[in-house]
């Protein structure tokens, strides 16, 4: 038996309602299953509703990934520049991290919308007001961007999230190999992975701090 159609009120459309819709549509069934007919049965409207708002499938994606960048945190120009890409970047992977279908698209938009641009804008601005180079700058913004990206994939596509998880797969692991034949990821899996308290997203800053150490060095030496 269908449904019977609700009796409450619906709120208007309009494209910043249909851009978060949009969003944790993306965050609930993936990226992938995102279509303008599906995604407008969601809403209970016509695919030709959402038009009214949106220009076509490409024009919702940016203006999605708009959304995301609006989640991060923009750097404080009061702020030192290395607390202020410190706190950026574990601003973009908690944002990253909420929308795993992001990660591949954030660099990918040719229509960047206004949150992106401010977000850019305002990283190569402290980089810039602290003595960077416009070389230097762009290249501290790519190796932060690389490492924020590519670390939310990884971690994206880890086969485990909990710590009771990462102890069952790395026990599973452990028991498929003669541990004598590799005793280094051997000791690294019982000495590190399976001590209490390990969780992989740990390893985030560590790898963070190793960054901007560079780039601090890198600003010296440049100066």
């Amino acid at each position: 038996m269908a449904p019977e159609p609700s009796t409450e009120p619906r709120i208007p459309l309009n494209r910043d309602r249909v851009l978060r819709a949009a969003v944790a549509f993306a965050d609930e069934s993936g990226i992938g299953s995102l279509t303008m007919r599906k995604f407008g049965e969601s809403l209970g409207v016509e695919a030709m509703s959402l038009y009214k708002h949106v220009a076509n499938k490409d024009e919702l994606l940016d203006g999605m990934v708009d959304v995301v960048f609006s989640e991060i945190d923009l750097p404080s120009a009061a702020r030192d520049w290395k607390p202020a890409m410190r706190q950026r970047a574990i601003s973009a992977r908690e944002a990253l991290s909420r929308h795993r279908w992001a990660i591949g698209l954030m660099e990918s938009r040719t229509s960047p919308g206004p949150a992106t641009l401010r977000h850019h804008d305002a990283v190569i601005g402290i980089l810039r007001a602290a003595g960077f180079s416009i070389a230097m700058a762009a290249h501290a913004f790519s190796v932060l961007d690389s490492y924020i990206y590519g670390f939310a994939l990884q971690e994206a596509t880890l086969p485990f999230h909990t710590a009771e998880e990462t102890a069952q797969v790395a026990q599973m692991i452990l028991a498929r190999f003669p541990r004598d034949e590799y005793p280094h990821l051997t000791a690294l899996t019982l000495e590190h992975v399976l001590q209490p308290g390990y969780d992989y997203g740990n390893e985030f800053e560590f790898g963070l701090e190793l960054i901007l150490d560079g780039l601090e060095r890198a600003l010296v030496n440049t100066g």
